[in-house]
Formats: structure tokens, C-alpha cells, sequence
């Protein structure tokens, strides 16, 4: 279930390209939107908010917005978080208010716990769905969604429909979706047919046929 977490946030005179400054004063500009409000520009101080990324999932953590001036927290999640292409830092936060009683759609990770038998067999495992798409009320979104492997063997793989949802959430995408095979090693593969290429042609042969 996701953990409803207060952040304390402050409304934002700063905008346009001038909010880039904020970044050095320690803040992060933002913006909080959504349930029939107008959206109000906003900034949050970066310690704390980078603090709470080292906890919470951007996408499904329910988080109480505490508006500095108002009584009331606002029900939120995190709809997109950008970030600088050099330093990697983030830069801008989008908000969504929420309502507790009504669904939303959201983007959880998949966990895929413990070894594979069919990798300690020599497989590999391949993960090809790393998030699952997910609708629930904000309160019963889960963070993440674990899966135990430790039974796959060699061929085997986790489908969509293998996954048993938390009570509340309804899993999105397609369930014949493969979210991660074992499939049959492939190095000894590689290197018997790199032999068979560097392998020399025999001389004289032809010769000694004719």
C-alpha cells in the first residue's frame, strides 16, 4: 500500500526561465494541479525532497502537499519529475492532486526476487518489463510489485498473467506480456561457431581428389 508522506512546499513568484535560479539557492520549482483547482506554481527545498526520493517511488507514492499559508494539505502524486541531462540533478516537479475515493492510473516497479533455477543451470535471465501499468485508489497503490523466479528453469518465462495484483490494484497492460524469460546460454554457443569460422581449409585436398 503507498505510504502517504507530508511535504512542505511554498508558493513560487519566480517563474518563466528565472526559476532556473532557484537551483542554486537550494530549491526545486514545481507545479501542483488537478481535482478542479487552478494550477499553482510552487518551489520545494531540495534537501528534503531529494530525501524523500531516496524512499518513495515517483510514480505511485501518495504524498501530502502542505502549502505553506494553507490549513488543508492537498492529496498529490508525482506525474513527472525532470531532470538535467548533464548533472542529473532534478529540475522541475509535476504535482497531481488526487482524490482518495477514485481510482487513478499509475506506473509501478516490478521486484523479481531470488535466482532463477535456470540460471544457476547455466540460463540467463532477460527482463523485458521493468514498470507494470496499474489502476487503484492512491491509498492501495503499491510502491512495487515482487515476483518470486526462484522456480524458472531454463525456457520458462513470467508473463503479465502470472502476476497476482495487491487487493485493490488492477494490472493494465496485456497479459500475455513477457515480463522476463531464462532462456539457453548462449556463450558456449558463440564460441563453438567462432571456432568452426576461424577453422582452416585443408590444403591439398582438392588436389589429391582430382
Amino acid at each position: 500500500m503507498a505510504e502517504s508522506t507530508v511535504l512542505t512546499v511554498f508558493p513560487r513568484t519566480v517563474v518563466g526561465k528565472a526559476s532556473r535560479r532557484l537551483g542554486s539557492e537550494g530549491r526545486i520549482p514545481a507545479v501542483l494541479y488537478g481535482m478542479g483547482r487552478e494550477a499553482l506554481v510552487i518551489e520545494i527545498t531540495r534537501h528534503d525532497f531529494e530525501q524523500f526520493m531516496l524512499h518513495h517511488a515517483a510514480g505511485s507514492t501518495l504524498v501530502e502537499i502542505q502549502i505553506e499559508g494553507e490549513k488543508k494539505p492537498v492529496h498529490a502524486m508525482i506525474r513527472e519529475m525532470q531532470t538535467s541531462p548533464l548533472k542529473g540533478t532534478i529540475v522541475h516537479v509535476d504535482f497531481m492532486a488526487v482524490s482518495l475515493n477514485k481510482p487513478v492510473h499509475a506506473v509501478v516497479s516490478m521486484h523479481l526476487v531470488n535466482d532463477p533455477a535456470g540460471v544457476k543451470a547455466g540460463g540467463v535471465l532477460t527482463v523485458d518489463k521493468h514498470d507494470l501499468n496499474v489502476e487503484a485508489k492512491p491509498a492501495d497503490l503499491p510502491e512495487f510489485i515482487e515476483f518470486d523466479v526462484s522456480a524458472l528453469e531454463v525456457g520458462d518465462s513470467v508473463h503479465v498473467r502470472d502476476i497476482t495484483a495487491p487487493k485493490g490494484v488492477t494490472l493494465l497492460d496485456d497479459a500475455d506480456s513477457i515480463i522476463a524469460s531464462v532462456t539457453p546460454p548462449t556463450v558456449a554457443v558463440e564460441a563453438e561457431e567462432a571456432a568452426e569460422a576461424a577453422e582452416p581449409e585443408v590444403i591439398g585436398t582438392k588436389a589429391e581428389e582430382e
